[in-house]
């Protein structure tokens, strides 16, 4: 079998909001929306012409988030969020970035994500993933011991036995259940999306044999290319060739300014930049702060419309969760607005 790297033969980049169902204390300030903002924003984006929404996953608060502000971050729950975005919203796609494997049991979570695909007449999308802080899962079930990428390689494979099979079992070391009929399917019995997050060889080794795309963050174009020839070799070895459809999205930050001075002063006096340096010590431990201009959108409106061009060619198929180096709703809404205007625009333009 061929060894297939997918790419979308030069269509067009599509653009993602990430929203704040978990941003608080971590890529924003504390506060930074509440929950009629944060559907806000949601709306907002499908206006200005971005494709999609990502929301995170998060259950209580991290220690690190703690020790900076005084006020407890809101987390909202992802599928509740998106489910009310769903019917106020008619076109942008519903997606999670990442839905922590480990925090619901595969048959609890294969019913969230298909309620949420019906209601949005088949919009939904299911990132999923480890999780960025063990310290979350060690709260809420003191003493579960869990391989959370031995879970991960049950989990995957078991949801999507429930949303396809009439009658799904699983027997694992972690995940079991025995002849459950979980109903509804997604929408039209159409194949719902599972996208494999995070950076590391075990994420991308599980997009190569389960999944429908790759949802890595902070990555250079040159780095895309080399994991993406990588999955779709460990497919081949499997034989799997991965769908012409493969969805690559991709995880950034952006702060766009008239000089790369002034972009890059932005975005390091940004919430955004210290979440980023802090996940440099855990799921980034490989990447350094010191060449986060080349793993994000940072620059004048011509550099990043080059980034982005250069991110296309990768293989890139989406700018996923786009994370603005703002502090308050406003401004992130103003940013928005400016990014639709020079950066979708551009690449609009640039393929047609």
């Amino acid at each position: 079998m061929a060894n297939h790297v997918p790419g979308r033969g030069g269509a067009l980049v599509r653009f993602g909001l990430g929203v704040p169902t978990g941003t608080e204390g971590l890529m924003y300030p504390v506060p930074y929306a509440d929950i009629d903002q944060a559907v806000e924003l949601a709306v907002t984006a499908e206006r200005l012409g971005f494709e999609s929404i990502w929301g995170n996953d998060h259950l209580t608060t991290q220690r690190y988030v703690r020790a900076e502000f005084d006020r407890a971050p809101r987390y909202y729950d992802p599928f509740g969020y998106l489910s009310y975005v769903a019917a106020v919203t008619e076109r942008i796609r519903l997606a999670t970035a990442v839905m922590v494997l480990p925090f619901r049991h595969p048959v609890v979570a294969a019913k969230q994500a298909a309620t949420l695909d019906q209601l949005s007449r088949g919009r939904a999308v299911l990132g999923v993933g480890i999780g960025a802080y063990r310290e979350e899962l060690e709260a809420v079930e003191p003493g579960r011991k869990v391989h959370r990428g031995e879970h991960a390689e049950e989990a995957i494979p078991a949801l999507r036995a429930l949303l396809s099979e009439r009658s799904a079992s699983f027997h694992g070391t972690w995940v079991e259940f025995t002849d459950v009929e979980s109903y509804p399917k997604p929408y039209r019995d159409r194949r719902l999306p599972i996208l494999s997050g995070g950076n590391s060889p075990g994420s991308r080794s599980r997009a190569a044999r389960y999944g429908d795309g790759w949802l890595p963050a902070c990555l250079t174009p040159d780095e895309v290319r080399s994991a993406l020839a990588a999955i779709a070799a460990e497919a081949a070895e499997h034989g799997r060739e991965l769908p012409a459809d493969f969805e690559v999205a991709l995880q950034v930050a952006v702060s766009v300014a008239p000089t790369r001075d002034e972009a890059w002063r932005r975005f390091e006096s940004s919430q955004v930049y210290k979440h980023l340096a802090s996940l440099s010590r855990t799921t980034l431990k490989d990447q350094g702060t010191g060449d986060l201009a080349a793993r994000n959108l940072i620059g004048t409106p011509d550099d990043v419309a080059a980034q982005v061009r250069a991110y296309r060619d990768a293989g890139v198929t989406t700018l996923a969760g786009l994370l603005f180096a703002v502090d308050t709703v406003e401004e992130t809404v103003d940013a928005m607005a400016g990014f639709s205007e020079t950066i979708i625009a551009a690449e609009t333009k640039g393929s047609r």
